[in-house]
C-alpha cells in the first residue's frame, strides 16, 4: 500500500497546488497585464473583463474621442474581472496612470476611470490640468453616485454610458448634470467584498478537495485489486 499512499499523496498534492494558483490569480488583472496606452493614442477603451457590449464600445470610443478632438481632454476607461491580491482599486488605478503617463506634462490632461467587476468599485484618477472642471467632489460622485446605480444589477454596458455621459459634459466645460435622482442609495449593499468573495471560494474548493480525497483512494484501490465482477 505505499506505492498507493504515495500516489495519492501526489495527486492531492497537485490538485492542491493546481486549484490554489487558479482561485488566487486566474482572471486576475495587474497594471503590467493591461496594454500600454500613450498619451495621444486612438485607445479608449480596454475591456479585459469582456463584459462591454460591441455597440457600447462603439458609442464611448466616438464619444471620448469627439472629446479629446475638441477639448484635448483624453480620457479613458480600464474594466477587469478581479484585483491582484493586495491591490485596490484605488492603488491599481494609480498605478496604471502613472505608468501610462509618467510625467506631469503627459498627465495634465488625462482622465483614467477603472472598474472592477468581482467588487463591482470604481475609481477614477486625473491630471492637474482638468483638476479645475473635475474636482475630486464631482470624481467621487460618479464613482459612489452615477455609476453605482447600474451596477446594483450588473449593467457593466450602462454604468459606463453614464459615467461617460457625465465626465463628457464636465470635461467639455459644461455644467456638471450631476447624480441620478435616488431617494436611498445604499452604496455598502451593492458590493461583494473581495474577502466575501475568497471565502466562497475557498468553501467550494474545500468541497470539491474534500471529495476528491475520497473518491481518489476508492479508485486507487479498485485500479490495483480489480473492480467487482472482474
Amino acid at each position: 500500500m505505499t506505492k498507493v499512499n504515495a500516489i495519492i499523496t501526489s495527486l492531492l498534492l497537485f490538485l492542491v497546488l493546481f486549484l490554489n494558483v487558479g482561485v488566487n490569480s486566474a482572471s486576475a488583472t495587474g497594471v503590467y497585464d493591461l496594454p500600454l496606452v500613450n498619451n495621444g493614442d486612438d485607445i479608449w477603451i480596454i475591456d479585459d473583463a469582456e463584459v462591454i457590449s460591441k455597440t457600447t464600445e462603439a458609442q464611448l470610443n466616438n464619444q471620448l474621442k469627439d472629446l479629446a478632438t475638441n477639448t484635448g481632454n483624453e480620457t479613458r476607461m480600464v474594466v477587469i474581472n478581479r484585483l491582484e491580491y493586495g491591490d485596490t482599486i484605488e492603488s491599481l488605478t494609480e498605478e496604471i496612470f502613472a505608468k501610462w503617463y509618467p510625467t506631469p506634462e503627459e498627465q495634465n490632461h488625462q482622465t483614467l476611470l477603472v472598474l472592477d467587476t468581482l467588487t463591482n468599485r470604481t475609481a477614477i484618477e486625473s491630471g492637474e490640468g482638468v483638476a479645475s472642471v473635475l474636482t475630486p467632489e464631482i470624481s467621487d460622485s460618479i464613482v459612489k453616485e452615477t455609476i453605482v446605480v447600474p451596477l446594483k444589477s450588473s449593467q457593466y454596458n450602462q454604468a459606463l454610458i453614464d459615467a461617460g455621459d457625465r465626465l463628457v459634459a464636465v470635461l467639455s466645460g459644461q455644467e456638471d448634470p450631476g447624480a441620478p435622482k435616488i431617494k436611498e442609495l445604499d452604496i455598502d449593499g451593492t458590493f461583494t467584498s473581495a474577502e466575501e468573495t475568497d471565502d466562497r471560494s475557498a468553501t467550494i474548493w474545500m468541497i470539491v478537495l474534500l471529495g476528491l480525497a475520497t473518491l481518489i483512494p476508492m479508485i486507487t484501490y479498485f485500479w490495483y485489486v480489480g473492480f467487482p465482477g472482474n
